[in-house]
């Protein structure tokens, strides 16, 4: 996405579809611990779980995501990879997945750009117009101190903070994500979400039927349990 959606909306879009964004989280889990199963030595898995646990899902299927990530319970193999392109309106557009079955995905991921007047690209076509930046949301409620909480980020390696309608986005270099992640939980901070991301340095706005393709495009992308994120530099969506 080029921007964040509320975090109200984001959730009752997840939760038209749990059944589909278990089996992403799941693997995102999996593929996280094979690093290690324990979360206190392994923070990518640490955050896979977080995340995991923002959408509810159950302690069995993420203890078993870990197991199979480990290599206790036998599991599929994932590949992480990323696809880029232009979608309806030369909007720039990333697509990041999680496959067992390349072919099968570079099939999907093509048929969608090509169906909703898109274009899938190269390596290196487009992500030269984004940024890979730590992204950590922190809900607005009345317990958050907007103060407080960008003294807390800045003492841990916070680059900058944006206010939205009802979140504080948080950024951050790749490096320092790991940390202060960590310490905005160890303030007692709930992470809406948190993730290493694509943020575009250059946005676009395209005329309304370019931005109607253009969302369809990214609905049926992210239809596909392959597919873990999807970004554009796309200023309206």
């Amino acid at each position: 996405m080029g921007r964040h959606g509320t975090i109200a909306g984001r959730k009752a879009a997840q939760d038209s579809k749990r059944a589909a964004v278990f089996t992403k989280y799941a693997r995102a889990v999996s593929v996280a611990a094979k690093a290690g199963g324990d979360p206190d030595y392994n923070i990518s898995l640490k955050n896979a779980i977080e995340k995991a646990k923002s959408i509810n899902m159950p302690n069995d299927n993420i203890n078993r995501a870990i197991k199979k990530g480990t290599g206790e319970l036998a599991g599929e193999t994932y590949e992480a990879r990323s696809y880029e392109g232009y979608g309806a309106g030369g909007v720039a557009v990333i697509v990041e997945i999680l496959t067992d079955n390349r072919n099968r995905t570079t099939a999907a991921i093509k048929h969608a750009f090509d169906r909703f007047g898109g274009n899938l690209g190269t390596p290196g076509c487009v992500s030269y117009m984004f940024d890979r930046k730590g992204v950590i949301l922190i809900e607005k409620t009345a317990a958050v101190d907007e103060d407080a909480l960008m003294e807390a980020a800045l003492d841990a390696g916070m680059e900058d903070m944006i206010e939205h309608e009802d979140s504080f986005e948080i950024r951050t270099s790749p490096e320092s994500f790991d940390g202060v992640a960590e310490a905005l939980r160890a303030a007692k901070y709930e992470l809406a979400e948190a993730d290493v991301e694509y943020v575009p340095s250059l946005e676009t706005t395209p005329s309304e039927p370019d931005l109607k393709n253009l969302a369809k495009m990214i609905e049926l992308l992210e239809d596909n349990d392959d597919v873990q994120k999807v970004y554009t530099n796309c200023a309206a969506l």
